[in-house]
């Protein structure tokens, strides 16, 4: 299953015109897409508030992981306050595949942000999470918190924006895009043998781990004759015709 770096802001000083701080409405979007992730198998590791950019980075590069989400809002210079809108998600420039997250997350915002031409993916070299991370990076300023209408819309817009980068997200990772459901208590029901849990619902992808006939296992979510399955500490997809719902 991928796994990615989940990295909100822990800018506690960056206030938003409308109350609150960078740390504070991001660590809450960063709640928002757990659902998400969870619900269509995607695995994460997510940084703290009373860490700093450096400990972030250091954490994503003592892992390994398929990609690194930093959440973030931005802020106009001091001549500008106030006036600018827009989001933008940045990507190293030499990084194919972090380029092709950047473009799809900003691709799907564009959707349901009221300003979509104000909405780009861009290289930089100048931001710390993007630059000195190991795994592939995107970085979202995803509009500015000096900004009334921005600060507004970010706020009253968690849960559309998270389910709106976990769907790209599954784009990304070629996996389908589900909605949260109530997780369910299951056991493994096979005659013979052990219930592989694989890394995508296909019956050739990588086996993560093998449960044994009566093994406890919750279920997550369901998709095509598969299920979402989370095995002790995997995450990952398991056949439907060898599980028993209880």
């Amino acid at each position: 299953m991928p796994i990615i770096y989940l990295s909100p802001s822990t800018q506690e000083n960056n206030m938003y015109v409308t109350g609150g701080s960078e740390e504070q409405w991001m660590n809450r979007l960063a709640d928002a897409m757990v659902p998400y992730l969870d619900a269509s198998g995607i695995q994460y590791t997510r940084n703290t508030p009373d860490m700093t950019a450096v400990s972030s980075i250091r954490a994503s590069n003592a892992g390994t992981y398929d990609l690194h989400l930093a959440l973030h809002s931005n802020a106009a210079p001091a001549d500008r306050y106030g006036t600018v809108r827009g989001i933008i998600v940045f990507y190293y420039p030499g990084s194919v595949r972090g380029r092709e997250a950047a473009t799809l997350i900003a691709d799907g915002l564009k959707v349901i942000y009221p300003l979509p031409n104000n909405v780009r993916a861009e290289g930089t070299t100048a931001i710390g999470e993007v630059r000195r991370v190991r795994a592939p990076s995107v970085f979202i300023e995803l509009g500015y918190h000096d900004n009334p209408d921005d600060a507004a819309w970010i706020k009253s817009n968690l849960d559309a924006v998270a389910r709106n980068i976990a769907l790209s997200l599954t784009e990304y990772f070629g996996l389908p895009f589900l909605e949260p459901m109530a997780p369910r208590s299951a056991v493994v029901d096979v005659s013979w043998g052990y219930l592989n849990i694989r890394d995508k619902p296909e019956p050739s992808a990588a086996i993560l781990a093998m449960a044994y006939d009566g093994a406890a296992l919750t279920v997550v979510n369901q998709w095509q004759g598969w299920y979402v399955v989370r095995f002790g500490d995997v995450l990952g997809w398991a056949s439907s015709n060898f599980i028993t719902l209880i």
